[in-house]
């Protein structure tokens, strides 16, 4: 077993025969990005407590079998004489101790790694069946206690690069005793955003069996002043069950320099709590101004495939078919490069679920492939030549857009083109010939007076009244995401409804199979030819189906003479 757990042994599959094969490979743990986690808290102790401490521990599976641990103790009123990883109690209150981490523990915090561990121990630990124990001079058997389980992988990098801060009763003010207790990762962004995620334990169960938390408790932000009567607060969200998480995006001055110099909070309450069951200091440095800092898109197609900050941030909480990815909300059909790979990556937001894909790189047809620092997929040597000398020309001759790979004169102004999307009609590019940038943004529609706006085309961006009531004030409209979109087919590009026929190398125009655009999908089908009842078939030139000849018309003698062979064929 412990063989077993430190990768030691082997499995092999093979086949007899006149050509033998074998596959053969280690056996190892299970390897995850979830965050293997425990809150400690009196709540959850054999012997239930309420002293108002914590404990909060991050641990790590390694390859080899061995288990790194950092357990943080906090708030306990006496001396903590004993931290332990345990099984579940064989009997009532019996506690069954698999490692003893009290050797490491000093100035709150016990870390280590744990080289013993066997097959069964990772197993038990995969299935979130371990405990960890505390105990103290005044609860011998156990102040507070955790389960160990994992949290499922969300992106939120500051899981792997800090421990969590804790979370306790004794940090509230007035220090409150509870049996409750959680921690929480907290970070800002390249935009000065602050992201969170909080995990709490312990907290009272309804009659119903269901956690308090879930439908009274709430989480806020606070800075600590001189008076606690003065505190600042600022409500984030209610709980899931135990987990909270979420973004804050319009942080002032003052809060941003408090989180600055550690003398901020996070805190969480409850209805039986009110003024706070739990807080924990926070503390990140930063350099942040009063509500973020907006860093521009690396390039004019981010602004257009559903950017998150084009619309109100509170707007894309509410959106029942809003995505929550990498820390930030993201719009139904909007698509991005995430940030764990900028370059070779694409995702997507379908109704609440992200769909991340590989970029697919084309066959290429030349024979030197070169291989460009901004992009995923190599191109020909030939074209990087091209795009190098497109992006050296002088930036106020004009400008390369990206989107549909063009260069624009200076003072363009056009409508995009951005795959899979198609034309854009709801967005105007303008070639700043100042600076060789492309500025695009959404078309201002018109103010309507009227009750029915229509759409004249299926592919206009602004809805009009119809005539005559068209009313010229201007107003800035959303751009439109309900207007049907066009189709890419081969290197050609068609509207909505059209219909076309396909060209196929090497044979040319298809004929005899139609396309047609359908909201952006584009749907073929062969055509269907009646069958032929006549004795003489011939296929008419530029036609799909044979067709019966008409019968050649003849003089009347030869006519006659016909009729005469048809009774008498024999001649007779």
């Amino acid at each position: 077993m412990l063989w077993l757990a430190q990768g030691q042994l082997r499995i092999a599959a093979e086949v007899e025969g006149r050509y033998q094969r074998q596959i053969a490979g280690p056996i190892t743990a299970k390897r995850s990005c979830d965050t293997i986690q425990s809150v400690l808290c009196g709540g959850d102790a054999l012997m239930p407590t309420q002293t108002g401490a914590v404990g909060s521990a991050k641990l790590t599976l390694h390859e080899n079998g061995t288990l790194e641990y950092q357990v943080q103790v906090t708030g306990t009123g006496s001396e903590v004489i004993e931290v332990t990883l345990e099984t579940k109690p064989r009997r009532r209150n019996k506690r069954n101790i698999l490692y003893d981490m009290t050797h490491s523990y000093r100035d709150g915090m016990a870390s280590g790694i744990w080289e013993q561990m066997n097959g069964r121990d990772a197993h038990m630990l995969l299935q979130n069946e371990l405990f960890l124990n505390v105990a103290t001079r005044d609860f011998e058997e156990g102040e507070l206690r955790g389960q160990i389980s994992s949290l499922l992988y969300n992106g939120f990098l500051a899981r792997y690069q800090a421990l969590p801060v804790p979370l306790a009763g004794q940090f509230v003010s007035p220090p409150l005793r509870t049996g409750a207790a959680g921690h929480a990762w907290v970070s800002l962004d390249d935009h000065c955003h602050l992201h969170y995620e909080i995990i709490v334990a312990g907290l009272g169960k309804a009659d119903d069996g269901t956690i308090s938390a879930h439908l009274h408790g709430f989480a806020e932000l606070g800075e600590l002043r001189e008076s606690s009567s003065q505190e600042h607060k600022r409500l984030l969200r209610g709980f899931f069950g135990t987990e909270a998480q979420g973004v804050v995006k319009d942080l002032d001055r003052e809060f941003l320099r408090h989180l600055s110099q550690g003398t901020a909070f996070l805190q969480v309450s409850t209805k039986a709590n009110p003024q706070g069951e739990m807080r924990g200091k926070v503390h990140i440095p930063n350099h942040c101004e009063a509500g973020g800092i907006r860093l521009a898109p690396e390039d004019p197609e981010e602004e257009l495939l559903g950017d998150p900050n084009l619309r109100d941030p509170e707007e894309l909480k509410k959106d029942p078919n809003s995505c929550f990815f990498e820390g930030q909300h993201r719009p139904h059909g909007s698509r991005w490069s995430p940030d764990y790979d900028k370059k070779c990556s694409i995702c997507s937001c379908q109704k609440r679920t992200v769909i991340c894909d590989p970029v697919l790189c084309q066959p290429l047809n030349c024979s030197q492939l070169m291989h460009l620092e901004d992009r995923c997929c190599p191109v020909c040597e030939e074209k990087k030549e091209i795009v190098d000398r497109q992006r050296a020309r002088d930036s106020s001759e004009g400008c390369y857009f990206d989107g549909d790979k063009t260069w624009r004169g200076a003072g363009t102004r056009w409508h995009p083109v951005v795959p899979p999307f198609g034309l854009i009609k709801c967005a105007i590019c303008t070639c700043k010939g100042a600076t060789g940038e492309v500025h695009c943004e959404k078309v201002q529609c018109p103010r309507l007076t009227c009750s029915n706006p229509i759409r004249a085309s299926p592919s206009d961006c602004c809805k009009q009244c119809p005539a005559p009531e068209n009313s010229p004030s201007a107003f800035s409209d959303m751009m439109q995401a309900d207007g049907p979109r066009a189709c890419k087919f081969g290197r050609q590009w068609y509207m909505h409804n059209e219909s076309w026929h396909p060209t196929v190398p090497p044979f040319g125009e298809m004929k005899c199979i139609t396309c047609w655009c359908v909201s952006g999908e584009t749907q073929c089908q062969r055509q269907e030819c009646p069958p032929a009842t006549c004795s003489r078939e011939g296929k008419k030139e530029d036609s799909c189906c044979s067709k019966c000849q008409a019968p050649e018309v003849l003089p009347d003698d030869a006519q006659e003479t016909l009729q005469e062979e048809a009774k008498d064929p024999w001649g007779h």
